[in-house]
This record gives C-alpha cells, sequence and structure tokens, in this order.
C-alpha cells in the first residue's frame, strides 16, 4: 500500500472539518481492517479510478456527525435524518476531492465516483478493491470517526 496515496486523503479530512465546520481533528494510529463492519453509525463509500483502483470510506459515529452537521448547518440536529446522511455524502466528496486535488498536484490522476450512504448499528462498508484496508480513527471534541482507504493490488 503506497502511503503517497493514502496521506491526501487523510490530511484532506483535517482540513475539510477544519474549514467547514471549525472542528479540530486528531489522527489516531493506522491499522489493517480486516472485517467489513463499521465502526460507527452513518458511512459514506466513494469508489475511486485512475493511476489506481479502490475506495474511500467515512464511519461517523452519531454524536461525532451530529455535531459536525449541527456546525454546517448553525442550528441543533438531534437525529440521524435524511439532512445527516446528504451531509455525510457531501462531506466525503469534499474529502475526495481535496485528496485528489492533492494527488493531483504530485502527479498523480484519480477520478471519483457517487458516494453511496449506509447507516444504522453494525452495517457493512464493502470497499471496491481487494487489497488491505487502511484505517485511520479520528478524534474530535464531540466524539470519533474512522477513514478506510483500500486500492487493488497491481
Amino acid at each position: 500500500m503506497d502511503v503517497r496515496l493514502i496521506n491526501p486523503f487523510l490530511t484532506a479530512a483535517m482540513h475539510v472539518l477544519k474549514t467547514m465546520a471549525g472542528m479540530d481533528v486528531s489522527p489516531g494510529k493506522p491499522f489493517l481492517k480486516k472485517d467489513d463492519r463499521a465502526t460507527g453509525d452513518v458511512s459514506a463509500i466513494i469508489g475511486i479510478t485512475g493511476v489506481a483502483s479502490g475506495s474511500m470510506a467515512l464511519v461517523f459515529t452519531e454524536k461525532c456527525i451530529l455535531a459536525i452537521v449541527s456546525s454546517l448547518l448553525g442550528e441543533n440536529i438531534t437525529e440521524l435524518n435524511h439532512e445527516v446522511r446528504d451531509a455525510v455524502g457531501e462531506l466525503t466528496n469534499m474529502i475526495c476531492g481535496d485528496g485528489r486535488r492533492r494527488l493531483a498536484e504530485e502527479g498523480f490522476s484519480l477520478q471519483a465516483g457517487i458516494p453511496t450512504i449506509v447507516s444504522g448499528k453494525n452495517h457493512s462498508i464493502m470497499h471496491f478493491a481487494d487489497g488491505p484496508r487502511l484505517a485511520v480513527p479520528f478524534q474530535t471534541a464531540n466524539g470519533d470517526f474512522m477513514i478506510e482507504v483500500a486500492f487493488s493490488n497491481k
């Protein structure tokens, strides 16, 4: 797994959440994820193609995404509803787009699809790649989220 393809997405997540929601986020220790079970309550997965093929997933705990969406909308959001799921898709688009822009500056061209949103306790995340899944947990003052990135072995 080439960290040059992974790190821009992690940097993008920190940048997008700071600029859009005013949230400071701290990355935890990366690990290889062995199963499909989500560690949160709402997720988005987006396919990636180009110099590498795979996917990126954002997985939010309920507490974390409610705080993010409340900050984005300027009102207190208290439940995982359609508006929150839409926001997860938009955040995924922004983070993936920023990560791809950063990669383009390094000469790596990637395209992305449309995110798929999944919610509920113990839902599954099915990546579009046969390679290892790198998971990076992030902490905020309002809960946790995780980024998973997987690219096919070539």
